[in-house]
């Protein structure tokens, strides 16, 4: 078979897994009242206090913008607060109230609880392996990341292109 495909095909499987991961956690997490991007924060503060929104949304892959909102939300569920950080008028400082540290370690509890059902019986020496599969699908998603690709088609100028995307060939292998 087609290596390209192969790939495809690995690919498109891993998102899907991925979607059901995530979904599955979101409807466990959504039990405790809290969202995924929520439990991403609490988390997050459990292991580092004292972060700034800034420092909160480069280390969650998500906008300033966007960790503003959860915040604001987080704040008005009293699961964390705002600190001013001396010399910095601008900035705050995230901290857990005790209701949020006490969430956090149950969102953590059904974090594990999944790894459990899942991750944790695959035989030791499959999972190292999927382990190295996986640095290695990071790493080349972090190269491919810092690569500049033309807009799709650019170099076909006088050609249409015809075939289907890789989703909807994935549908039909």
């Amino acid at each position: 078979m087609n290596e390209l495909l192969d790939a495809e095909r690995v690919w498109f499987r891993l998102l899907r897994v991925n979607t059901r991961m995530n979904s599955v956690i979101a409807d466990r997490l959504r039990e405790i009242g809290l969202s995924v991007p929520q439990c991403d924060i609490l988390t997050t503060l459990t292991e580092q206090e004292g972060m700034s929104q800034q420092d909160l949304a480069r280390r969650l892959y998500v906008t300033k913008g966007n960790i503003s909102g959860l915040v604001d939300r987080l704040v008005a569920a009293t699961l964390v607060e705002r600190r001013t950080i001396p010399g910095d008028r601008r900035s705050h400082a995230i901290f857990l109230t005790e209701a949020g540290r006490s969430i956090a370690t149950e969102a953590i509890v059904v974090q594990k609880r999944f790894v459990e059902e899942t991750f944790a019986k695959m035989a030791p020496d499959r999972l190292a392996e999927f382990e190295k599969l996986v640095i290695e699908v990071r790493d080349l998603v972090r190269a491919a990341a810092n690569v500049r690709e033309p807009p799709i088609g650019s170099n076909l100028p006088n050609k249409v292109r015809t075939s289907s995307s890789p989703r909807a060939r994935m549908r039909s292998l």
